[in-house]
């Protein structure tokens, strides 16, 4: 977004406060023969994603310190969702349950002083209502370390109305649900008898059974031949050149699968995952194979040591590689589980 000058200082504190939080073949350990898994009935909407070992993280061009080193892992074969959860699909579990998202409640002080840093005066109740992050794009260039540049803490924003007050899902319904904190996608979870993807797990599914390669697709350049993904095009945060069509958010299923026909494992929306987000957690698996990793015990980042995160992978309709890379197999980013924004969304996966 393009901030006013005049911001209160209150303004700014409460962005710089929401702002650190986003950054937006093997066997399985209870044997079964691949004879047992073939003849099962996927669940409705999944596909079946084989066990394998693979070499998970990225030490190229593009990868930040956190996605590397390079190490082996072993997964369990699992069912995945083939799409992201769309709007109908979470609108259903809120129909059922009386589910309210962490953007439709006002924040609570007590909990959020918890992940600052000890004696941070509490902002003004205005801009502790019910509210979720929202792109606006600038007019121009920007310093792309100021992510307030291009982020808005919006009332009244929330999965029923993405962009704010006045905003709808109507006729979007195939599109994938958003402004959902990772507290929020583990209740969806647990209700629809499924659950979160370990970082691993969404890696691995991610990749689509080829090796070594840098998108789901392969290595070809993102911007290179047919239209590969929702993402941004062009120069980010003004500039958008829109190829692929779609500003924000694309019904589920417009652009082609990955081998394991699994949509939009890259763009579109960011996913969560199960995981704690820590800086070094790679390194503690260095020279090994680690069977089936579900993370570290406790998150940490050296860039926002208050505030624990979990990680969210795939990148979104924002993603460019003049920003961020988002939708490379390996890339990961984190955010605080209480955070919902307009371009985070998730995925669920059940044990075969």
């Amino acid at each position: 977004m393009v901030h006013d000058r005049k911001m209160s200082l209150k303004s700014n504190y409460i962005f710089t406060i929401f702002l650190m939080g986003l950054l937006i073949g093997c066997d399985s350990q209870t044997k079964k023969s691949k004879a047992e898994i073939e003849t099962k009935t996927p669940p409705n909407g999944m596909v079946m994603i084989p066990s394998g070992t693979f070499m998970m993280g990225s030490d190229g061009p593009q990868a930040r310190p956190d996605e590397g080193p390079v190490h082996s892992v072993k997964v369990n074969g699992f069912w995945i969702d083939q799409t992201e959860v769309t709007n109908a699909q979470f609108a259903d579990f809120v129909a059922a349950t009386g589910y309210i998202t962490t953007a439709e409640k006002p924040i609570d002080w007590e909990e959020m002083k918890e992940q600052l840093p000890p004696g941070t005066p509490k902002p003004h109740d205005s801009l502790l209502q019910a509210s979720s992050l929202i792109f606006k794009p600038t007019n121009g260039p920007v310093d792309l370390n100021n992510f307030a540049a291009w982020w808005e803490w919006k009332p009244k924003a929330n999965w029923r109305q993405p962009r704010g007050k006045g905003s709808s899902i109507d006729g979007k319904e195939d599109h994938p649900v958003v402004h959902v904190s990772w507290d929020d996608a583990n209740a969806y979870a647990q209700w629809a008898g499924k659950r979160l993807p370990t970082e691993a797990e969404w890696e691995w599914a991610a990749r689509g059974g080829l090796r070594d390669k840098i998108y789901p697709w392969g290595d070809e350049d993102i911007e290179v031949g047919a239209v590969k993904a929702n993402s941004w095009e062009g120069t980010f945060p003004y500039d958008n050149l829109n190829k692929d069509l779609f500003f924000y958010s694309a019904p589920v299923k417009s652009f082609e699968a990955n081998g394991y026909g699994l949509y939009d494992m890259a763009g579109n929306v960011w996913e969560w995952c199960s995981d704690w987000y820590h800086y070094d957690y790679y390194k503690t698996l260095k020279g090994k194979t680690t069977n089936n990793p579900a993370g570290p015990s406790e998150s940490f980042d050296p860039y926002n040591p208050y505030i624990a995160q979990r990680i969210i992978r795939g990148g979104s309709f924002l993603c460019n590689d003049t920003y961020c890379s988002g939708y490379r197999v390996a890339s990961k980013m984190k955010s605080s589980p209480d955070t919902g924004s307009q371009h985070t969304g998730f995925r669920c996966v059940k044990d075969l």
